[in-house]
């Protein structure tokens, strides 16, 4: 009996201790970690040496082969599109700016640039077009809430128009394409033009027996700055579907064309197939004949010609991104340079394309200063890249490109040949990229 009383006081003084120690250990001044509010998560702005995971910017999945002219992929449009549909312009509801601008204090919204983006695309481009806008909107427009106009031969469905509009923080507007300008001309001969594409196909040029590819190209060269809801703006950056852009960009492009007197940009340039252009150098020279008042001292035709002007290298700036003046393409420079090409023929009688139309325009029509390189400004577009070259910028400016794979010091482009014309340095490691 004894034992067993014994038994039950060791028990309750074991007892005892143990909660006495727990006590102290839980009053304990050793601090705890807090839990994480608002006010305690750690910031990572400033001199961080350590950098959280970046996301991406956007969807970066590859886009399909040759995404340049949606427009032309439809083997089965070969008939006229139908008249014009009356254009929409959907307002974007106000609301309060919650993101944070990487633009200097001096962007105030009164000095914007009276700009838009322009893109060139059908229905059944909706999801390829929206990998674009987010790149666009998360690199650039986020902080500028510029307008987004968008051009169709047939009428846009609702779909596109819903979801395209909610991405972008800008109005966007929705158009379509007159038929005058995307059908043949009456001065075309048609079973020439026939016989034209067949013969292309059976040499197996790209695009070559596509007349909807000529009709854009056509479009894009002479006409897209014409059409009704481009004429309330002064400048554009065309956009196409399936691009990335690999930079933040901390600065209004348009504001710096405006402000610097510069006219056309670009990113990539390189060479035309020189199969689809035979004559197309023919035509120009007979404009320079005809209109020398439209020639501008000091232009860039060292860039187009290593003979002075008698024949074209082919080089071009490669137009699927641009961003440009629309007062330029509208001047009557340019419209008498672009009417001297379509009556020549030669975007049915061969293919012409609207980057060599372009380029040839801005590098005879413009000063050579009035053009402008945006180094800064990653881009791809399939199968090139514009990367910039410099491990500081592109760690400054959060880029996500393999600066093995920029295209702008490599033979084909024409980029080089770019900066020599206008005694640029090229910058500090561009050897290692080149050929």
């Amino acid at each position: 009996m004894a034992a067993g009383s014994a038994r039950i006081v060791r028990y309750l003084l074991f007892g005892f201790f143990g909660v006495m120690i727990l006590y102290f250990m839980s009053s304990s001044s050793i601090p705890r970690p807090p839990l994480p509010t608002t006010s305690n998560i750690p910031s990572w702005k400033g001199q961080e040496t350590e950098k959280p995971p970046q996301a991406p910017a956007g969807d970066v999945s590859a886009p399909p082969p040759m995404t340049v002219e949606k427009l032309a992929e439809n083997p089965s449009d070969t008939s006229s599109p139908a008249a014009s549909a009356p254009a929409v312009t959907i307002p974007k509801p106000a609301k309060e700016d919650t993101l944070t601008s990487s633009h200097t204090s001096s962007d105030t919204s009164d000095e914007r640039a009276n700009a838009t983006f322009v893109t060139l695309a059908r229905n059944s481009d909706l999801w390829e077009i929206v990998k674009s806008i987010r790149q666009v909107e998360d690199r650039f427009n986020r902080n500028y809430h510029y307008d987004w106009v968008f051009l169709n031969d047939k009428p846009f469905d609702d779909t596109f128009k819903d979801v395209t509009t909610s991405l972008i923080s800008g109005k966007t507007h929705y158009g379509e394409i007159s038929h005058e300008h995307w059908s043949f001309p009456e001065h075309i001969d048609q079973d020439k033009a026939r016989r034209v594409r067949e013969d292309m196909a059976q040499r197996k040029i790209i695009y070559g027996d596509s007349i909807s590819y000529r009709h854009m190209c056509r479009f894009e060269s002479g006409f897209f700055f014409q059409h009704p809801l481009m004429k309330q703006f002064e400048w554009y950056w065309r956009v196409e579907p399936s691009i990335e852009l690999y930079c933040d960009i901390g600065y209004d492009t348009f504001k710096y064309m405006r402000d610097h007197g510069k006219k056309y940009s670009f990113v990539l340039s390189l060479y035309e197939y020189v199969e689809t252009i035979p004559t197309l150098w023919d035509s120009v020279k007979t404009f320079m004949k005809e209109h020398p008042e439209h020639v501008a001292e000091d232009n860039s035709m060292e860039f187009l010609s290593d003979d002075n002007g008698e024949n074209y290298n082919h080089c071009h700036f490669w137009s699927n991104f641009e961003i440009g003046s629309l007062d330029w393409l509208r001047s009557q420079a340019y419209v008498d340079f672009f009417d001297r090409l379509d009556k020549d023929g030669g975007f049915f009688y061969e293919r012409w394309g609207d980057a060599p139309v372009h380029s040839i325009g801005a590098g005879l029509l413009l000063k050579k200063d009035e053009i402008h390189f945006f180094n800064d400004i990653a881009y791809y577009h399939v199968p090139f890249t514009h990367c910039p070259t410099g491990d500081q910028f592109r760690l400054d400016h959060k880029c996500h490109c393999n600066p093995k794979d920029n295209f702008d010091w490599k033979g084909y482009s024409c980029t080089s040949k770019f900066f020599d014309m206008n005694k640029m340095e090229k910058p500090v490691g561009w050897k290692d990229q080149a050929d």
